[in-house]
């Protein structure tokens, strides 16, 4: 009996992992392989013309994997019959880089048709977004299929909101099987990017930012109007990927209400202070954690599609 149950555990286990484990880093090196270069090379262009692109397309990455899982359902665009997520209040006026990936798919399809999914065009950029803006790199796991479907209601649910408490942020990576050291580490995407006035404004007048930092922040985000005003989320090194933003929380210089929580006498300050004197173990848990982002409930195999346009379902 206890062989059996042993045995029924260890299937489930292997269910459970069969999906991720059909991902593979060598899935396009028959079918299209210069799939990766091509997308770096139109990911370095945008990135080089405005920084902040970088930022953006990690953001794609991230918002896509959170809602139905890494399937680009994120990049599906509303029509009079389909209701998508790009309308979704972490999303709507916000979300950007759709045109980069856009011409990434365009420029894909034309040397290998209807072979490289969305999903793993998201995922690759998001890595080469990081590289490209001095970050560390990691090897992206391939093999997504891209979904027929969006839910805008599972986008306003899951994705963290800017105003969130220390135990929101741990319970909605925990929900997506993403630990406290995970959730920290890719907090720390916000080394790069900006957000807007209305994302921050409560957050200035809160006791637990920095005085003249939250000065500096006032002169573009009045009390009120200036709401899509921008402010760098690294006031440090705002287009460098590195681990300032971990000093700056140390130093009371978050500028999201989400950000500071992470550094404000609870159970990740520990994670902060080790990230903010230790580049490398940044670099570490940050990339460990967006190969498990990654592999959030892909479609594999024969599910979904290849679609031959991002924003839309064949």
């Amino acid at each position: 009996m206890a062989s059996a149950s042993c045995l029924s555990l260890l299937l489930l286990a292997v269910l459970a992992s069969s999906a991720s484990a059909q991902l593979s880093s060598t899935f396009y090196d028959t079918s299209c392989p210069n799939a990766l270069s091509t997308i770096k090379s139109v990911v370095n262009a945008a990135v080089a013309q405005e920084a902040r692109m970088g930022a953006s397309l990690l953001r794609l990455h991230f918002h896509d994997c959170f809602v139905q899982g890494c399937d680009a359902s994120v990049l599906l665009a509303d029509t009079a019959t389909f209701t998508g997520e790009q309308g979704a209040g972490p999303n709507a006026g916000s979300l950007r880089g759709f045109s980069v990936i856009d011409n990434i798919k365009t420029q894909v399809e034309a040397v290998c048709p209807q072979t490289v999914s969305c999903a793993d065009i998201l995922a690759v950029a998001a890595r080469d977004s990081v590289v490209a803006l001095g970050g560390p790199s990691w090897t992206v796991l391939l093999g997504r299929r891209d979904s027929t479907t969006a839910s805008l209601s599972q986008a306003n649910t899951d994705l963290p909101a800017p105003t969130s408490s220390l135990s929101q942020l741990l319970t909605a990576f925990n929900n997506k099987n993403l630990n406290p050291t995970d959730m920290v580490a890719l907090s720390g995407a916000h080394t790069i990017g900006q957000a807007q006035c209305q994302n921050f404004r409560d957050h200035i007048t809160e006791s637990n930012i920095n005085p003249t930092f939250a000065a500096s922040l006032r002169t573009n985000c009045p009390a009120s109007g200036g709401d899509t005003n921008l402010a760098p989320l690294d006031t440090t090194t705002p287009n460098t990927f590195d681990n300032a933003y971990y000093n700056n929380l140390m130093s009371q210089k978050g500028l999201l209400h989400s950000d500071q929580e992470l550094f404000n006498n609870g159970s990740a300050d520990n994670t902060v202070m080790n990230f903010a004197s230790n580049a490398a173990a940044f670099s570490s848990a940050f990339t460990t954690a967006m190969v498990k982002m990654g592999n959030i409930s892909p479609l594999t195999g024969t599910q979904g599609q290849i679609r031959l346009s991002c924003s839309k379902v064949n």
